[in-house]
């Protein structure tokens, strides 16, 4: 496939992807990106979102709730706090990740306060999106 960088995601429960992508589209903290061969170097943090990586084999999507992502000209590793492939969520998924994300927006300090209602409503979009 030509046009194409090494794709590599994981999480601390296992590796999810690594293979040759075409684009992949990143829920980034400042708004949402998609990087292809050529890209600037960039690195950045990873608001709750979907994640989607286009190859030869399709495009496989992820939800991730946070992390890091490190872009090159050449390759995108990507290192989620937690990503689950898009069809192994389901309802219970979904409940237990807003259960955790309002229970630190209940315990956040004032000043952190619209950083954490910002994630309990980024998982309620995301939840929308998968039609869960």
């Amino acid at each position: 496939m030509a046009g194409t960088l090494q794709f590599d995601l994981v999480s601390p429960e296992r590796r999810l992807a690594s293979v040759q992508a075409s684009e992949v589209q990143i829920p980034g903290a400042d708004g949402d990106m998609t990087a292809m061969e050529g890209h600037a170097p960039t690195i950045t943090t990873l608001r709750p979102g979907i994640l989607r990586a286009v190859s030869a084999a399709g495009v496989q999507s992820y939800a991730v709730t946070g992390g890091f992502a490190e872009i090159t000209a050449t390759s995108i590793s990507v290192l989620a706090e937690r990503a689950i492939p898009v069809e192994e969520l389901t309802g219970t998924v979904f409940d237990e990740l807003l259960a955790e994300a309002r229970s630190l927006s209940a315990a956040a300090l004032p000043e952190d306060k619209d950083g954490a209602e910002k994630m309990v409503n980024e998982i309620l979009a995301m939840r929308g999106a998968t039609g869960h």
